[in-house]
């Protein structure tokens, strides 16, 4: 058809045909969420920003109260085959063997030294704990920062091969881009550590340091001389999933959240505090991973990103459920 619009140009037509194309070149534009399909969580979306921005109307809200969280893992970037926070851990257990002999023979670091998967989920979270204690502390905040953005930026994921913040969901930075265009205020409400994040998600999510939330250890502050230093502790400070994301919401935002994105049961307590009860229109949303060819399918029997609960759950409260499979064009951004 469009072929035939512009050959007939011949017969003095041709500003039909160019408007034509100036037409279907500002709808295109006009789709804030291209990489999504046409199906119900697109319009979803946009109908709940549509409501919430509507001055006059009972379900305005106001900027100030526009308020947006989301998970990280597994909503706005990769989490198989395991946390990139986990991979991290794993990496300065290996890089760091030299000078702990002692960990060839001391669980959960000879697990890790051995590549003993099925040995190191034994080991639970308090083994996780022990590894975050011995590889994230003894050092202050600058220099975890230096070694965090190195690795960051150099390491590759194992089937991807590109860098992690490469593997970011290209509809959830549609998503945000699209909120934040209509007043909302995004935040990162994450169980990853928030010093592995901070260093990377304005850069890639558009979401200041000022607005990630996560999981923390203790730090204290020293003079190194006359230098003033914050020095990390082996000691948990916070963790920032399941019920203790409300809680963080709570102590570091100060309002509550009108619209939370997540994609498993540790997001549960997040979507819960967000969208039950409160006057104003609330909206929740979960990721569903369904598509093995272009990233990874899982929910009920995974151990990163279970999503049990929170999905049976979902139609009760509801929440909008993303088919990924089903619901959208594209993955990740292009290369």
């Amino acid at each position: 058809m469009l072929h035939g619009i512009l050959i007939s140009a011949r017969d003095g037509t041709l500003a039909v045909g160019a408007a034509l194309l100036c037409a279907v070149s500002a709808q295109a534009q006009s789709d804030p969420l291209p990489s999504w399909n046409d199906t119900e969580p697109k319009a979803a979306i946009v109908a709940f920003v549509e409501k919430v921005t509507t001055e006059d109307t009972p379900d305005f809200v106001p900027e100030s109260e526009r308020i947006a969280v989301f998970d990280n893992d597994g909503t706005l970037w990769t989490e198989q085959p395991m946390y990139v926070q986990l991979a991290f851990a794993l990496d300065r257990v290996k890089s760091m063997a030299f000078e702990h002999p002692e960990w060839k023979d001391t669980q959960p670091f000879k697990a890790v030294l051995e590549g003993d998967m099925k040995a190191l989920a034994a080991a639970g979270e308090k083994g996780l704990l022990e590894i975050i204690a011995a590889t994230h502390a003894g050092m202050t905040s600058d220099e975890f920062q230096k070694i965090a953005s190195d690795w960051i930026g150099t390491v590759r994921d194992p089937r991807f091969k590109r860098p992690y913040t490469e593997l970011v969901y290209q509809p959830m930075l549609e998503l945000l881009a699209y909120l934040r265009a209509n007043g909302f205020k995004t935040f990162i409400v994450s169980g990853g550590g928030i010093e592995l994040m901070r260093p990377w998600t304005e850069r890639v999510y558009g979401i200041p340091p000022e607005q990630v939330i996560g999981s923390s250890i203790k730090t204290q502050f020293e003079m190194r001389g006359d230098v003033p230093i914050l020095m990390r502790l082996p000691q948990v400070n916070f963790i920032d999933d399941k019920a203790g994301k409300p809680v963080a919401i709570n102590e570091k935002i100060g309002r509550r959240p009108i619209a939370a994105f997540g994609n498993s049961d540790g997001d549960l307590e997040m979507l819960q505090w967000t969208t039950l009860g409160g006057s104003t229109p609330r909206f929740g949303l979960i990721v569903h991973h369904t598509d093995a060819e272009r990233e990874y399918a899982y929910d009920r029997k995974t151990e990163f990103g279970r999503l049990d609960q929170a999905l049976d759950v979902a139609p009760i409260n509801g929440w909008t459920v993303v088919d990924m499979k089903g619901d959208w064009k594209q993955i990740f951004p292009e290369k």
